[in-house]
């Protein structure tokens, strides 16, 4: 069994880097978010054009994201979206939404303080995880039927 597995959420720590590096050795192909924030943020005015106002520059990088985005969620077997402690992530919020819609097994990764802000999201999700380490762990069960 392989697994295709879409890490959104924030982009501040190196959560990601340690669910990688956890699996190694798994059957398992990662994708995620453009996680350099300048690009995330200028590349629909890059590729389309300048805009003058910040509606229409933050507008176009968004709908060029979400491209990438709606493509990724949809070919990913999990969806891991992480909440991080100093920032709200409105955009995890809709990436876990979204992928809750299509049907994706969603694993939330976030601390206990965010337990309440977070239940309607939790609720969707298949499994809660507070630490990178349990999210690796949930795959290795889930690929190999081994709780070591």
């Amino acid at each position: 069994m392989n697994l295709n597995v879409y890490l959104a959420g924030e982009i501040h720590t190196d959560w990601r880097d340690q669910i990688m590096q956890g699996a190694s050795g798994l059957a398992v192909t990662f994708t995620g978010p453009v996680t350099d924030h300048a690009a995330s943020d200028d590349c629909g005015v890059h590729v389309f054009g300048a805009e003058d106002q910040k509606f229409w520059h933050d507008h176009k990088g968004a709908k060029l994201n979400a491209i990438r985005t709606r493509k990724a969620l949809a070919d990913a077997d999990v969806v891991v979206v992480r909440f991080g402690e100093k920032y709200r992530q409105w955009n995890a919020a809709f990436d876990a939404g979204y992928a809750a819609a299509l049907g994706k097994a969603l694993i939330v990764l976030h601390g206990p303080e965010h337990q309440h802000a977070l239940k309607e999201v939790d609720a969707a999700a298949l499994a809660v995880a507070e630490t990178p380490a349990q999210v690796v762990a949930a795959l290795r069960y889930v690929l190999t039927g081994a709780l070591a």
